[in-house]
């Protein structure tokens, strides 16, 4: 008989495992909640950037199968919960969507099941959230007929050198026998895998993988900020310590930091220090705080260069290249342009965007459709803002057709125009 797994959610982190799952011999269960996701897997049709409708076929003929019923899980040996871990209101982490997976599972668990939660959280999720529920509902134990574990995702999308295969996996179990299935489990396709001393460490792994970058970028950035002021190029500065072969490594500033993990994951392990300890991380929260002006210092450099044309942001056409987190991707998840067209709308700019990943774009209660006639759009902009360099665009053809151009990303090689 095949060896068979679940993965609960089939977005950006379940599916890159699904497909490496299936090409390694396991027969795979993708279970999601929507049916518009289930119907177009089972259709050969992708919704993620990383997969292609081919990648999906061959998944299919891999006896991959997508499907809204739970009863899949009672037929595999392997159960993986890849859900979301949005932040609730006040920046508290909001597990439902992992309560509500364990829930799901635990109904239908077959004795002997290892269950691996991936979703990014605050330390002690797996144990004291996922386990709990887990054997309320399934009526199994631990140790028993049921295997926990902890293993964090480590996707990042658009990338080509490294994916679910050779990324490093860490797993912590709940004792030494649920990290050990959970280790046979990832070893059939993953390059390396790292046991570790158990779930909460690996969650804190997790969360400090992201709050390294968390706090460089909020470095970088105010460091733009002073460069600026102090007219020095903050990317000349960058090329030149990125010289030096060991002691530094180089991160750029931007129009702010977007995506699933670094925004958000910060926020979990300041979560957990405040409500176990009684005082912030403050580290984190100061890059927080940096991080989060960067959307209203890009409007700034904004005004400022229409001023030097006697333009104010009122009334001005004003042209985003870009308005996904990260370049080459169609993700608008936490992406800065949100936040920063926002409050070029409240300032009454006319405001126009162009990104060949999304063709439609919502901030606030506006619509706005990609611009498809780009030569037209660039040339009557009073001012164009690259903020993701999409491949798609020369960046030195457009800033030497706009009018006034502000770069974000550091792509231009006219340092006059970068932020």
């Amino acid at each position: 008989m095949n060896k068979s797994v679940t993965i609960i959610g089939q977005g950006y982190v379940g599916l890159p495992l699904a497909q490496e799952a299936s090409a390694s011999g396991w027969k795979v269960f993708g279970f999601d909640l929507s049916e518009r996701v289930v119907s177009g897997l089972n259709a050969g049709q992708s919704h993620i950037d990383d997969i292609s409708d081919s990648d999906v076929r061959t998944m299919l003929d891999n006896a991959y199968t997508a499907s809204v019923d739970p009863l899949v899980i009672s037929e595999s040996e392997v159960v993986v919960i890849c859900v979301p871990t949005p932040l609730g209101e006040a920046g508290a982490p909001d597990l439902s969507y992992i309560e509500s997976a364990s829930t799901t599972v635990g109904k239908n668990l077959k004795a002997g099941t290892t269950v691996i939660l991936e979703s990014t959280t605050y330390p002690g999720t797996t144990e004291n959230v996922c386990a709990p529920i887990l054997v309320e509902q399934s009526g199994l134990s631990i140790d028993e007929d049921l295997f926990i574990a902890f293993s964090p995702e480590r996707v990042d999308p658009g990338r080509t050198d490294y994916g679910i295969k050779n990324t490093p996996k860490l797993v912590g179990g709940i004792s030494p026998e649920s990290t050990k299935k959970a280790t046979a489990f990832y070893s059939d396709f993953v390059d390396h895998v790292v046991p570790m001393s158990g779930p909460k460490e690996a969650e804190t792994a997790k969360l400090l993988e992201n709050t390294f970058r968390h706090v460089n970028i909020a470095l970088v950035n105010e460091m733009a900020k002073v460069c600026h002021e102090l007219e020095i190029d903050i990317w000349e500065v960058i090329r030149g310590a990125s010289t030096k072969p060991f002691g530094f490594m180089p991160f750029k500033p931007g129009p702010g930091v977007g995506g699933h993990c670094i925004p958000i994951d910060p926020s979990y392990l300041s979560y957990e220090v405040r409500r176990n300890l009684g005082y912030p991380l403050r580290f984190v929260e100061l890059a927080q705080e940096i991080n989060n002006t960067m959307p209203q210092y890009v409007v700034s450099r904004i005004a400022e260069t229409l001023n030097e044309q006697t333009k104010s942001i009122k009334t001005a056409n004003i042209l985003l290249l870009g308005v996904t987190y990260k370049k080459n991707i169609a993700d608008q998840r936490e992406s800065p342009a949100i936040p920063l067209g926002e409050e070029l709308i409240r300032r009454g700019a006319n405001l126009k965007f162009i990104d060949p990943h999304v063709p439609e774009w919502k901030v606030d209660s506006a619509t706005f459709q990609s611009e498809s006639d780009w030569n037209s759009a660039i040339s009557e902009a009073d001012i164009v803002v690259l903020l993701q360099a999409h491949d798609e665009f020369d960046v030195e053809a457009i800033s030497m057709n706009a009018k006034a151009f502000l770069d974000t990303s550091g792509n231009s090689k006219e340092h006059r125009f970068r932020l």
